[in-house]
């Protein structure tokens, strides 16, 4: 699966995700694009989820219209520390995740869709 971090998830993360295709913003070279053009630029890029910690993105912008799913990973502080336990779960939840989902997931595991695939 190919996985996009956002600006706010720091790099280290993404090699927690092996086996996992991970690219940050950064990399790309998207680093000053907001919210909906970096989504945009994700979709056209052949990404298949985007990883953020920015909870507002779920109010920001019009998900469903993004051919990619998008997986918000709640936490209080975005340090690579504090992401850790959100690897497993990630890991666990990306194969099963449908196209155009929205799923906000604590640390503890606890796994909420908020918005289901739609046609």
């Amino acid at each position: 699966m190919k996985i996009l971090l956002d600006h706010c998830v720091p790099r280290p993360f993404g090699r927690m995700l092996q086996p996992h295709e991970v690219h940050t913003a950064f990399r790309m070279g998207w680093s000053e694009l907001s919210n909906g053009a970096l989504l945009a630029a994700a979709a056209a890029g052949g990404f298949d989820a985007m990883i953020t910690v920015d909870q507002g993105v779920r109010y920001q912008q019009n998900l469903k219209q993004v051919p990619l799913s998008v997986l918000i990973l709640a936490t209080k502080k975005n340090t690579t520390q504090r992401l850790r336990p959100h690897a497993t779960h990630v890991l666990r939840l990306l194969p099963t995740l449908a196209l155009r989902s929205v799923a906000l997931i604590d640390a503890d595991g606890t796994l909420q869709i908020i918005s289901p695939a739609s046609p």
